[in-house]
């Protein structure tokens, strides 16, 4: 493609490139192109086909579509799954867009090992893989842990959601938070394409909420080395629970410089999320048997009861050629989070819906720094070919906490009532000043080399990492309490072998390790905010992963182990036992005929629970992990209109416990999600045309038990979403 650049000769794109050397990296400002030599620039994309494993090239999407089959895998970088003996799969932009995703879980409701849970008798959203929470706090933003905003993510700042199942820490580094042994969930931030986009969106949900969007990318310079990415976000109104309203407010930019030796980025941005009247969660309480689900539409929360959560975060990559073989690569990354909130959840004295409900106001602070630096090779021994990699990362989080408050009040969760903001009763910490309560530090130095022979047919990963970790508890005022400090050092294995007996088949097998701080403690215990200590997991997995073209997918066997925190009769969160989770997982993808493209997945498990205190609770069912699910997506080209497409998922989801001692019991739930896309050319800009409806039958369901076995929460009810974006 040639661009004519009479009129300005370089003029603005040259001013512009210095001035993002200096951004991206000082020592790179003097490094500027060759002076042109006449009026053109020649610009070359890089096709898929060129897709060079172990950096931040994102893996090319199956069939141009939806989907990647493969993902980033921490510090060996971006990988192709069929190469790696770990299960990872990654879902585009464009699926982000068709779906109309406006936060992470729009994402994960679409994958079978990954359950959409609630946060802490909070708005936060969390996940279970595998059967094991994934908490907000560890999702990894290009790789690194503790950068992207806590509790609610929005989609618009993400170019890919790569997602591995199955323990990561060998690959990822520790997780701060505690969480994540059944797998990671890593976002990829946006970065400007080889053709300049402008777009526009806007969109509409039920009741009344109201969004709009710009997305803007440009490449500049002789080479087209440096780009720039700009993307906000204004989205509020009334959700379709009665009375209870949102607000989500994003602005990100994205840097980069793409050079012949050294390549860096510079992502940043600023989120804050509101809801108001929010409804959260049923405490189960004094309920022996699980309650008749309220109306859809029904809001048991109060008024007064808010959550403003805002962040600032950044983050720097960079990696420089030593050689064709050789590259040393770092990554630094930081946020700041403020969030404050007052929370009512009614918990239920019978089994006929009546319950108590107090307000629990908090603020909670938090600074995290994170950071990682490696180099990664290749060589050959014979007839052996070596890609070793040598890598530090480390995360570190300072918690700022404190709490208010108010007496207990009655209620009906089928008739709730709504009262004044009550008096505040009990106090821990200054609401306004809250002192540092918790301190977390993991770091890791990790080896490892993927030896491969006959053409890369059977190649085999074997790795070692010494894993520090540092936990640190304080009292609401700041005091350091007996028995709240840990420390723990282990070097903990990796290995991995890939067979691949025909160019569409691999057979894969792992065994990893990870040492990392405990969960941390809801804000319904005593000891709220603080963390329950080190734990060690374990996992093996065996599978296979198929790739005809048109059509792939994975079957996996897996085994994982983890002791878990619970909230005792006392209200005290500590470690109580162990849960060792069994399972099969099946995921299918692609377009296995022309016109018809599909997406399903599913996951048996047993979540047996071990160890427990006493042994009052062994061989339950873990809380939470329901024994089966499974989603089954598509999209159909409707023949004889061009570019309409019916979509379409079914989601079901078995029966789960609610409490440890499975004496109560959800049962399982069946939704359905339609829809229809359109795009057209209006004096030559493309507009895309999209509607869906969410639960379509509005289903009444129990969706999940919240991470501390505490809340059960409901699904939600039907939802209307309309959007429309325009390139111009």
């Amino acid at each position: 493609m040639r661009l004519d650049t009479s009129q300005a000769p370089g003029l603005r794109p040259r001013l512009l490139a210095v001035l993002m050397s200096a951004a991206l990296c000082p020592a790179m400002a003097a490094e500027t192109a060759p002076a042109k030599t006449d009026d053109t620039i020649t610009v070359t994309a890089t096709p898929e086909s060129d897709f060079t494993p172990g950096g931040d090239q994102l893996v090319p999407a199956y069939l141009d579509g939806q989907v990647a089959n493969g993902g980033r895998l921490g510090i060996l970088g971006e990988q192709d799954a069929r190469n790696v003996p770990f299960n990872v799969i990654s879902y585009t932009s464009k699926m982000l867009r068709d779906k109309q995703a406006q936060t992470l879980s729009d994402v994960m409701a679409n994958d079978a090992s990954v359950q959409n849970v609630a946060g802490y008798g909070n708005f936060g959203e969390s996940f279970r893989i595998r059967g094991f929470d994934l908490n907000s706090d560890d999702i990894a933003y290009g790789g690194l842990y503790g950068v992207l905003p806590r509790q609610v993510i929005s989609m618009e700042l993400a170019e890919r959601v790569e997602v591995i199942k199955g323990s990561t820490a060998f690959l990822n580094g520790v997780p701060p938070g505690g969480s994540g042994v059944g797998g990671s969930i890593n976002l990829e931030p946006k970065h400007a394409d080889s053709e300049p986009l402008n777009r526009l969106s806007v969109d509409y949900s039920s009741d009344s909420r109201v969004g709009g969007a710009i997305d803007a990318g440009r490449r500049f310079g002789d080479n087209d080395q440096y780009g720039v990415r700009v993307n906000v976000l204004h989205r509020e109104g009334e959700t379709a629970v009665d009375d209870e309203k949102s607000r989500m407010t994003l602005a990100t930019v994205g840097l980069d410089y793409k050079g012949d030796r050294f390549r860096s980025s510079l992502d940043a941005g600023w989120e804050k999320s509101t809801m108001h009247n929010g409804r959260i969660g049923v405490g189960i309480g004094q309920a022996t048997e699980a309650p008749n689900v309220p109306d859809n539409r029904t809001n048991y929360s109060q008024p007064w009861v808010y959550s403003d959560m805002a962040s600032r975060f950044a983050m720097w990559r960079g990696e420089y050629d030593l050689t064709p073989d050789w590259t040393v690569y770092s990554a630094f990354g930081g946020s700041h989070t403020d969030e404050r909130g007052a929370y009512s959840s009614p918990k239920l004295v019978d089994n006929a819906g009546n319950a108590t409900m107090s307000r629990l106001s908090t603020r909670y602070k938090a600074d995290t720094f994170s950071g990682m630096m490696g180099v990664r090779g290749k060589f050959e021994t014979g007839f052996v070919k070596h890609n070793v990699n040598l890598g530090y990362s480390g995360v570190y989080r300072k918690a700022r906490s404190a709490w208010t408050m108010s007496g207990a009040y009655d209620t009906n969760i089928y008739d709730p009532v709504s009262i004044p903001n009550p008096e505040t009763l009990y106090t821990g910490g200054d609401m306004n000043h809250p002192a540092v309560t918790a301190r977390t530090r993991s770091t890791g130095l990790s080896v490892s080399d993927t030896l491969s022979v006959l053409d890369d047919r059977l190649l085999l990963t074997l790795g070692a990492r010494r894993q520090d970790v540092m936990v640190r508890n304080y009292s609401a005022t700041g005091v350091e309490e007996s028995g709240a400090a840990f420390d723990a050092m282990k070097v903990t294995p990796v290995y991995g072998l890939v067979v691949k007996p025909w160019e569409a088949v691999s057979f894969y097998a792992n065994h990893i390790e990870s040492l990392q701080p405990g969960s941390t403690a809801p804000t319904t215990a005593i000891n709220s905010g603080q963390v329950s200590g080190i734990v060690t997991s374990k996992q093996n997995e065996v599978g296979v992963k198929l790739d005809y073209g048109r059509i792939g997918g994975s079957l996996a066997l897996f085994e994982i182990k983890q002791p878990v925190g619970m909230v005792d009769n006392d209200d005290y969160y500590s470690l109580y036992g162990e849960q060792r989770n069994r399972g099969v997982e099946l995921n299918v993808f692609g377009e296995p005929v022309y016109g018809l493209r599909v997406m399903g997945s599913a996951v048996f498990i047993d979540p047996e629970l071990t160890k427990t205190k006493d042994g009052a609770n062994n061989g339950n069912d873990a809380v939470g992990t329901p024994r089966w699910q499974w989603r089954l997506g598509g999209e159909w080209d409707i023949p004889g209109v061009e570019n309409l497409i019916a979509t379409g998922t079914l989601y079901r989801t078995g029966g789960q416990y609610a409490n440890a001692d499975n004496s109560v019991k959800l049962n399982g739930w069946t939704r359905l999600d339609l829809g229809m896309r359109y795009s057209m050319k209006v004096n030559e800009q493309r507009v895309v045309w999209r509607a869906g409806m969410e639960n379509v039958t509005n289903e009444k369901y129990w969706a999940s038990v919240d991470n501390s076995g505490t809340y059960i929460v409901q699904g939600e009810p039907r939802t209307v979403k309309v959007s429309m974006s325009v390139d111009f």
